[in-house]
């Protein structure tokens, strides 16, 4: 298997398998995370569990930018960047929902 990777730079079959099953358990783990309380059918998910999730996708989008897109064969530069990236998206996006929650927006 490695071989075949050598030889045609992308990913075998079986590691694009297995990073898509991934990513649809933890999208199905996120959905019913994110459950509402069913009386109320309004309710925000604590600090943990909504940095659970965040986590979660972050993952996500980090096999898909190395697994997908290729970028595990990249230059350490790109794939440093990119990774960078998300990560700093991740943490304004965490730091809003904390935020929001201490009623700062």
């Amino acid at each position: 298997m490695r071989k075949a990777f050598l030889e045609t730079g992308r990913p075998a079959a079986r590691r694009l398998f297995t990073t898509w099953l991934t990513l649809v358990a933890l999208t199905l783990l996120a959905m019913w995370s994110a459950q509402l309380d069913p009386v109320s059918r309004q309710s925000s998910l604590p600090v943990w569990g909504f940095t659970l999730v965040l986590l979660g996708a972050a993952y996500k989008v980090q096999q898909i930018l190395l697994v997908y897109l290729n970028l595990r064969v990249s230059s350490a530069g790109w794939r440093g960047s990119f990774l960078a990236l998300v990560w700093v998206v991740m943490v304004v996006v965490w730091a809003a929902y904390w935020a929001s929650l201490r009623g700062l927006v």
